[in-house]
């Protein structure tokens, strides 16, 4: 038996039965919050078919799932139907996944899945839950599809009531497979060459395969799971070696390996034993968040310093799926800090993914503007696989996705929050080699986001289209709003598509943005103006509507709100533009690019842009327009996310207009700086002679022109500007 063992009493046990019955039909596991997975003839036997029923119940359907005795009870449906296959004593398929009518409670975690490997020994919990009603067993053969299992003349039987439920490893941390069934006991007398206490289960990746050629992998993506390594594996070889290294005698194992299995809840003998290395080894393998929790123990040398030889483990365990990146310790601590938080503010995780996020595809329910506690722990398990980071100093692993992340809620969350997951980004980075400047940079960038966003801004786009020939000098313009919480939605507008005069367009667009003010309760909001490349030049931010009000000013719309320029045309015209534009946009600060007069030609430019300036996201454009506007469309093409230039400028000699505004100064705050020059350029015109146009195109409005319920956001419009 192996050194550790599982702490005693049943993990939470999940049973099947008929709607409002007592009587267990079988066992379940949680896949997610919302889904059990159970075997079909559990169901057919608790609406009352016949067990070996091939048709999918019918839609109305309903039979109770239980959770651990009774302490939760809830209607489910049948979603997706794996039918008994059945012509030998052994039947295949039968898999049933059961919609819950309500989420499972949130103190049972969902099954953390492992494929089933020969020889393993296993145990089956009766569906009834009690702590007495299990079954040890012995995977004594792993067919193709089917393990058979083989139980000792002790104890428990596999039997009714264990169908449908997870077959456990001896850690009780991962389950392996699904109980089917039992091969049908012998009558009269026991004889020696009959078969008994034979049972048979769904290998974990018989389950997969099933479930994917029913269509169905989308709910295979949703469970957790951890691909196993094993000993004589090249992966599971070289962690043997480094353990021989760190932790080469009994001695020296001892305490490191008491204090995972307490962190883990397992038992472990009272005799001041140790593991062997290749117990420890497979616990490493096998065992979610193992590594990382041996690994935190290990962190401080006698010298008090972090052994360098830690690195190499550590290193092992990104390639070890089952070992996560967090200790089951940091894990924990994490996970109810990031749920204060949520309580506080709903809508800040997914803010903070959005800023601090370059490359990555965030969790989805970082995609969504509001975070429910309940999905706190999926975000936490979907960043600790993100791989992304900035360059660091050498030898040094970089700051990982996860911990930036953090560090950018916790720079805009309350004191308390943010002192504790400060402490918690410490010592995760401490205990995985991070230099400190890294995670410190890291913080920085984090502290200059929640400075700049501390008050989320609603934002405005204004579709902007010249109207055609029928109608020169008129304009159609539509409306969509983006609220601080991130959701989005096209904006109704009295004119339609009427042709509107510049006066007209300014007045709809100010009209639109106090609107959306107004249902924000936020500041006023950004007005983003979406035109071709001819419209790029139109001085939109001149136009003026009527006045607001009898006692208020009519304002140029440049003077009274932040606008700026965006061109998707230009992204039509060159298909990888979008993704190029993402990469230099990184993390929002500032790399410039000015063109000034020792910058002739376009394929000068080109050529710094694909080199020297390769990650530059801002161009500062100066000279005649004519060069200017080539230099403005070459930009644009090569994904340049901020251009600046001075729309009046008649040459060089006039690029020191543009000096109040601090082209190269810090990238986030120069659309403001631009809104500012622009309200003074109405008191003091002659001190304030440029004309600042600025494209700003950041990730705001990506992904619009895919939302079916909107017209799509970059399609061309009959009567659009040439082109």
């Amino acid at each position: 038996m192996s050194w550790f063992r599982r702490a005693p009493g049943p993990p939470p046990v999940v049973s099947v039965h008929a709607r409002g019955g007592t009587e267990v039909s079988g066992t379940a596991a949680l896949l997610s919050s919302s889904h059990v997975l159970t075997c079909a003839h559990v169901v057919n036997e608790a609406l009352g078919l016949p067990q070996l029923n091939p048709r999918r119940p019918a839609d109305a359907a309903e039979v109770d799932v239980v959770f651990a005795q009774g302490e939760r009870r809830t209607a489910a449906r049948v979603g997706v139907w794996v039918p008994p296959r059945t012509g030998t004593a052994v039947w295949h398929g039968d898999l049933c996944v059961l919609s819950l009518a309500e989420p499972a409670p949130a103190w049972i975690p969902p099954v953390v899945w492992a494929d089933m490997v020969q020889r393993q020994t296993l145990r089956a919990w009766h569906g009834c839950g009690d702590p007495v009603a299990f079954a040890d067993v012995e995977l004594k053969l792993l067919d193709e599809h089917v393990g058979y299992l083989d139980g000792e003349f002790s104890g428990a039987a596999i039997g009714p009531g264990f169908s449908g439920g997870p077959l456990w490893t001896p850690s009780g941390r991962t389950a392996v497979g699904l109980v089917v069934g039992r091969l049908a006991q012998p009558d009269g007398a026991l004889a020696a060459d009959r078969t008994v206490r034979r049972a048979w289960a769904l290998p974990w990746q018989t389950v997969r395969a099933e479930l994917a050629r029913v269509d169905a992998s989308d709910v295979v993506r949703t469970c957790r799971w951890v691909r196993s390594a094993a000993l004589h594996d090249p992966v599971g070889a070289e962690l043997v070696s480094a353990l021989r290294t760190l932790l080469p005698v009994q001695a020296a194992r001892a305490e490191p390996a008491r204090h995972l299995a307490q962190e883990l809840k397992l038992d472990t003998p009272q005799d001041g034993s140790a593991p062997s290395v290749e117990e420890l080894a497979s616990e490493l393998l096998t065992t979610p968040r193992a590594l990382p929790t041996l690994s935190e123990h290990l962190a401080t040398g006698p010298d008090g310093e972090r052994p360098r030889r830690l690195t190499s483990l550590l290193a092992l365990g990104r390639v070890i799926e089952a070992a996560g990146l967090l200790s089951h310790g940091e894990y924990t601590f994490l996970e109810e800090r990031l749920r204060e938080v949520v309580a506080w503010d709903d809508t800040l995780p997914a803010r903070a993914a959005q800023a601090a996020l370059r490359f990555t595809q965030p969790p989805d329910a970082l995609c969504e503007p509001v975070l429910p506690p309940e999905a706190v722990g999926e975000v936490i398990t979907g960043l600790e696989g993100c791989q992304e980071g900035d360059a660091v100093p050498e030898g040094t692993p970089r700051v990982p996705s996860l911990v930036h992340v953090v560090e950018f809620i916790a720079a805009a969350a309350p004191g308390p929050q943010r002192a504790a997951l400060h402490c918690w980004s410490n010592r995760v980075c401490t205990r995985l080699g991070v230099h400190p400047a890294a995670l410190d940079q890291r913080r920085a960038d984090a502290r200059l986001w929640a400075d700049l966003g501390s008050v989320p801004r609603g934002r405005l786009l204004a579709r902007l289209n010249a109207y055609g020939p029928a109608a020169p000098g008129r304009f159609r313009c539509r409306l969509w709003q983006l609220q601080p919480d991130g959701s989005r939605r096209r904006m109704d507008t009295p004119a339609g598509d009427a042709p509107l005069t510049a006066e007209q367009v300014a007045t709809l667009i100010r009209e639109g943005a106090e609107r959306l003010q107004h249902s924000s309760r936020s500041e006023p909001p950004v007005v983003d103006i979406e035109v071709d490349r001819a419209g790029l030049h139109l001085p939109v931010d001149e136009w003026e509507s009527g006045p607001p009000n009898d006692f208020e000013p009519s304002l140029p719309l440049g003077a009274a709100f932040q606008v700026t320029l965006r061109c998707p045309e230009m992204s039509r015209r060159v298909p990888k533009r979008d993704v190029e534009r993402q990469r230099r946009w990184g993390d929002g600060q500032g790399r410039p690019l000015v063109i000034g007069p020792e910058r002739a030609d376009s394929r000068e430019v080109a050529g710094l842009l694909r080199s020297t300036h390769l990650h530059a996201n801002q161009v500062v454009v100066h000279g005649p327009p004519e060069l200017r506007n080539q230099f403005l469309d070459l930009c644009l093409a090569l994904g340049v996310p901020v251009v600046l230039w001075d729309r009046e400028a008649l040459g060089h000699e006039h690029a020191g207009r543009l000096d109040p505004v601090a082209p190269t100064g810090p990238l986030r705050e120069l659309p403001g700086r631009v809104h500012r020059y622009r309200a003074r350029s109405l008191t003091e015109p002659s001190a304030h002679p440029a004309r600042p146009a600025l494209v700003w195109e950041d990730g705001a409005w990506d992904g619009l022109a895919h939302d079916d319920h909107e017209l799509q956001l970059t399609d061309p419009d009959e009567g659009a500007l040439n082109r």
